[in-house]
Parts: structure tokens; sequence; C-alpha cells
């Protein structure tokens, strides 16, 4: 048995987009995961990436399988006077979970994160009780001050519009 953590290529766009949707239908929202192949080409492997990925393969006995994905961006902090690292989505397939992959990734995360500043963040459901058990044993601490604000949609449009 043996792990291996990398860079996503191009190659591993259609991993990366079925484990999008396998996250999307995990929290009970299959139909919002609406990116394309086309999308994540553009975004992650164009001239200007937006984001970034690690891919976690793990081999038994065959060759290796795709048993997880980290989708990440920086981000910066005025307060601060540094940069961080954003998490976006974090997924292990069920059949690879409870052997590691999760731990290897979030360290690896770290470890970014250090080279660009001194902050990583991510966003969790409030209901998702072992994605919670597990952030609190690599020591996160919950913000339950803090709010997220979002614009999407239509009345991102409009907002955009009457600027005009």
């Amino acid at each position: 048995m043996s792990l291996l953590l990398r860079p996503a290529t191009p190659a591993d766009v259609p991993e990366m987009l079925a484990m999008i949707r396998e996250l999307a239908a995990y929290e009970r929202s299959p139909d919002s995961a609406i990116a394309t192949a086309e999308d994540l080409l553009r975004d992650g492997f164009g001239p200007r990436p937006v984001f970034h990925c690690l891919i976690a393969e793990w081999q038994e006995n065959d060759a290796p399988e795709v048993a997880a994905m980290a989708l990440y961006f920086p981000f910066y902090s005025t307060w601060r006077g540094n940069a961080g690292l954003h998490l976006e989505d974090l997924f292990v397939r069920p059949h690879f979970r409870r052997r590691g992959i999760a731990r290897a990734l979030f360290a690896r995360l770290a470890a970014l994160a250090l080279e660009r500043g001194d902050r990583f963040q991510w966003h969790v459901l409030d209901w998702n009780q072992p994605a919670l058990d597990f952030y609190q044993q690599m020591g996160a601490q919950m913000l339950s001050e803090w709010r997220i604000m979002r614009l999407e949609g239509e009345t991102l449009k409009t907002l955009a519009r009457s600027g005009k």
C-alpha cells in the first residue's frame, strides 16, 4: 500500500470533475455542480491559473487509483500583510477513507500555506459532523463570529449593471 500526492495535470480533469460531482452529491446539492471540463482546463491549467489541485493516488496491488483531491487557491490578508491558502474542496472517495489520505493532504496544504504566508482556511457545512471532527483533530478553530456572504446569478448581474 502506498500513497502518492502530486499536482493535478490536465489529464486529471475527468477525475477531478467526477469527484466534484461526488462531493456535490454528498453535500446534498448534486444539481449545483455545473462546472465543465473546459472550465477546469481554462481556470486551472491555462496561462493564468486561478486554482491549483492536489491529487492523491492510492496503490495497493495493481495500478494506482485516484483516491482524493484537494482544490485550493491563494488569497491575501490585508490585516496580516501576507498571503494564505483557501481550500475550496477536499474530497476523499468513500472506499479510500480512514487510510490517512485526508491527513496527508492537509499536511501538504499546510506546508504550501506556509510557503505563501501564514494562514490556511476553508468553509465547512454545519451539518457535516465527520468533517468538523476531522478539522478539529487537525487543530483547526471554528470562526463562529464570521458569516459567508454571497452574490450570484441574476442578483450579481443586476448589481453589476446598476453601477453603469
